[in-house]
């Protein structure tokens, strides 16, 4: 049985969605309000799905030299990720070995690590290469000391994170995420701005928000509510990792289709988006133009880090009139975002308030309903 005292699987938040995933699709309704607002339920998701699962640092690329390092946190761990001096991603504990303080912040690039403390000094790889005035220590051994290393891998040009040991291989599990975009060239994509954000709503709003393309028309009737037409979305059954849905786009923006110069997408590729999402939080809008990409991680119930990037397919890139196509980009995405703020933000507040409750899902929410099977699955582990 589950052990943490505060969850009885038997009621409660995991009963009430397990109940509401137990019906067919087709009578399927929006996971229960107390999935999103409840503490005890937030914890269980960070133990049994953030602490488990592998999680997105963002692009590869965006540590290219040695040195180049990210930060973030996995379920409260503070996690580094870097490129070493052999040129390899790794990750590892950023927690000093010594008094246990935080090392590096933020992005940047660095020779060595150097605790901002008592400057304990590691090098790339982890070891402890220098630490003041401990000499008359006799149980203190340099070489005995190294930052814990943490699994990571590049997938598709994602970097991908895991404090879970047992996780299964992220191509493995996500084979079916190659099979289905893999003409795309993902990896190819040139990352052209990344940042973070902190919105006030459960970030299995914004995960939700995020794979239907239901509520386009009318949340982006300002932005990128012109380029769909719901009667030309599909959204299929989702698989155990993944699921998503595709949109036809029509030319109203230009970057949503295939570059003259892309020879390798032909027919309806050219004009398809593809919205992907790997679970348990990476978010992934592609395009033949452009990607776009949420990367989230909860902060608590009612908050959500994220980080939010994109970039360009190689041929606008290299296109001469590249710096208009990211500008353009840039601030059609900005403003995207910043509408799915308020409507995320706007869900959150109703779904605290005592008269509501969930409603029925269209067909074009497909997406949802697998997400709440797939978080029904971790939660209710034993």
């Amino acid at each position: 049985m589950n052990t943490n005292p505060k969850f009885d699987l038997a009621n409660g938040p995991v009963a009430e969605l397990a109940a509401s995933v137990s019906v067919p699709f087709e009578q399927a309704r929006a996971m229960p309000k107390s999935v999103y607002t409840s503490t005890d339920f937030n914890e269980i998701e960070v133990e049994n799905i953030f602490r488990k699962e592998w999680v997105c640092a963002g692009r590869a690329s965006s540590l290219s030299k040695p040195g180049d390092y990210t930060t973030l946190e996995i379920g409260g761990e503070p996690i580094m990720v870097l490129r070493d001096g052999d040129g390899r991603l790794r990750a590892q504990s950023n927690v000093c070995r010594h008094r246990m303080s935080t090392l590096l912040t933020g992005r940047g690039n660095t020779r060595s690590i150097v605790c901002p403390y008592h400057a304990w000094t590691y090098g790339l790889d982890g070891q402890l290469r220098g630490a003041p005035a401990m000499m008359h220590n006799e149980a203190f051994c340099k070489s005995d000391i190294r930052l814990p290393q943490i699994r990571c891998t590049e997938w598709e040009g994602w970097i991908m994170v895991t404090l879970n040991p047992d996780a299964p291989d992220v191509a493995t599990a996500l084979q079916g995420v190659t099979d289905l975009v893999g003409h795309y060239r993902m990896s190819d994509y040139v990352e052209t701005f990344r940042e973070n954000h902190h919105w006030n709503t459960n970030w299995k709003v914004l995960a939700e928000n995020f794979m239907e393309s239901y509520h386009l028309p009318v949340c982006h009737e300002v932005t990128i509510g012109g380029t769909v037409d719901l009667a030309e979305m599909t959204c299929p059954a989702g698989e155990a990792a993944f699921n998503h849905h595709w949109i036809l786009k029509n030319e109203s923006f230009k970057l949503t289709l295939a570059h003259p110069d892309n020879t390798h997408l032909e027919g309806e590729d050219r004009r398809k988006t593809y919205l992907l999402s790997i679970y348990p939080a990476l978010l992934i809008t592609l395009t033949p133009g452009y990607f776009w990409y949420l990367s989230l991680s909860p902060d608590g119930p009612d908050h959500v880090n994220i980080l939010y990037g994109g970039g360009l397919a190689p041929e606008f890139v290299a296109d001469p009139e590249a710096d208009a196509h990211f500008a353009m980009l840039k601030s059609t995405l900005d403003l995207v975002n910043e509408e799915d703020r308020g409507c995320t933000e706007k869900v959150y507040r109703g779904l605290c308030a005592d008269m509501s409750e969930p409603g029925p899902l269209s067909h074009l929410e497909r997406p949802n309903f697998d997400f709440a099977k797939y978080i029904h699955s971790r939660v209710a582990l034993t």
